[in-house]
């Protein structure tokens, strides 16, 4: 099946985890190809399997407890989420290897921009200058297909964030595409690239590596 694209708009986080929960069933199945999900969410906080201080976390925001890895986070407007539903069955159940491609996404999303932006060892996400955080990962795999993924800071309110610690970092580690360009920036212009960046990192052929993975419910994150 060839790659696909669903632009779900702005959504409920609720209702955005129902659809997507049931799009990994498709998948696994074979009914659905592999496909990303790319949305924006009302205001919302959500808290992966590694938990939350909760008494920490801001009070006038929902909290949504769910199976991805990770921490609390934050989604809400001007950030752009992005959810792959990627059968691994044939891409050599490399968990290790699908994160690090979907943090490339971002990184290559973000360059026509001007970002330079990456992959910090022994963090998870991606990063600009090793030093500010732009997007966050936490994603979930059962039955070797993966949901959950990214949220790229395009232009959201940085200073929700710096009300508890995001990922486990300190709030001001965050940054966006709009900080670091220093001008507002919409996400209808980082659709285009982070579509183009998903099909040419997933449209890749899969060459199997020696870290694949060896379970069928695996958790990563931040």
């Amino acid at each position: 099946m060839a790659l696909a694209v669903r632009e779900w708009g702005r959504t409920d986080y609720p209702d955005a985890l129902t659809r997507m929960r049931a799009l990994r069933s498709e998948r696994a199945r074979g009914l659905a190809p592999d496909t990303l999900i790319l949305t924006e969410h009302a205001p919302v906080v959500t808290v992966g399997v590694g938990g939350a201080d909760l008494t920490a976390l801001p009070s006038d925001l929902p909290i949504v407890h769910v199976e991805r890895g990770g921490l609390a986070t934050y989604h809400g407007p001007g950030q752009l989420v992005g959810y792959p539903i990627v059968d691994l069955r044939a891409r050599g159940q490399d968990v290790r290897r699908f994160v690090h491609d979907v943090e490339e996404v971002v990184s290559l999303g973000v360059r026509p921009l001007g970002i330079e932006a990456g992959r910090v060892p022994g963090k998870r996400g991606v990063w600009v200058d090793g030093q500010r955080k732009i997007a966050s990962v936490g994603v979930a795999v059962e039955e070797w297909v993966t949901f959950h993924g990214f949220a790229l800071n395009v232009s959201p309110d940085l200073a929700v964030f710096a009300q508890f610690e995001p990922c486990g970092l300190p709030g001001r580690v965050m940054t966006s595409v709009a900080a670091e360009l220093g001008r507002p920036v919409s996400l209808d212009e980082l659709v285009p690239s982070v579509r183009a960046a998903w099909e040419t990192v997933f449209g890749a052929a899969y060459v199997r590596g020696a870290a694949d993975a060896s379970r069928s419910e695996l958790r990563a994150s931040a």
